[in-house]
């Protein structure tokens, strides 16, 4: 479901716009930016937060 919210917003976005996303929980974090990778966008960041959430800064593709 996560990715399925994350994919909404990039749609949204025009190629090449970046998005931040906030995730919580082990499988989404390690889901989503595979997830993102293979319909063609870019990750260009994923760090901790303070709070234990992961940052994921994503760059939308042209697919």
């Amino acid at each position: 479901m996560t990715f399925v919210r994350t994919r909404l917003a990039l749609d949204r976005l025009p190629r090449g716009g970046i998005l931040l996303v906030r995730l919580r929980g082990e499988e989404p974090a390690r889901n989503v930016p595979r997830t993102a990778t293979e319909q063609g966008h870019e990750v260009l960041d994923q760090r901790a937060a303070e709070d234990g959430s992961v940052l994921l800064t994503i760059r939308k593709g042209g697919g």
